[in-house]
């Protein structure tokens, strides 16, 4: 795992955006921004350290993002998925049921997520219903992390 590209993508593209977000967010009563890390943000895994410390960075910077903006009422949070079926999970797993058994042992659920349970967290947070919540981070897991 490649340190520069990994802290590239991962760090470096949510700060990127957050420079051009936030300026054009400050005059929108109500704005919210959601950052996406990993629970691998909050837990180091194996063998992976450029990608636990960028997702890591991304909760430092959404919690300090939202301690500057609250002020201009923008809220910011971030969203930590666990294991989803995704192309890059798929890529890992390469077609191996023991390897694909493994990832879903990792969940209380015994399963992956589906991409459609993250986006419907990130939609709960830019919704009406989260305007008393900023600075945090939602993990969406299947309960990976208990």
């Amino acid at each position: 795992m490649d340190w520069d590209t990994t802290i590239d993508v991962n760090l470096k593209g949510i700060w990127l955006c957050l420079k051009y977000e936030i300026p054009l967010m400050k005059n929108i009563m109500g704005a919210s921004i959601v950052n996406c890390s990993s629970v691998a943000g909050l837990k180091a895994f194996e063998n992976s350290a450029p990608y636990v410390s960028g997702k890591h960075g991304v909760i430092g910077l959404t919690k300090t993002a939202a301690v500057e903006l609250a002020k201009n009422n923008i809220r910011i949070n971030t969203i930590c998925p666990g294991v989803i079926e995704t192309p890059m999970v798929e890529r890992v797993i390469n077609s191996n049921k023991a390897i694909r058994k493994q990832y879903e042992n990792m969940s209380l659920l015994k399963r992956l997520g589906k991409p459609n349970e993250i986006a419907d967290a990130v939609l709960f947070l830019f919704s009406d219903k989260s305007t008393y919540i900023t600075g945090k981070s939602l993990i969406v897991d299947g309960g990976l992390l208990c």
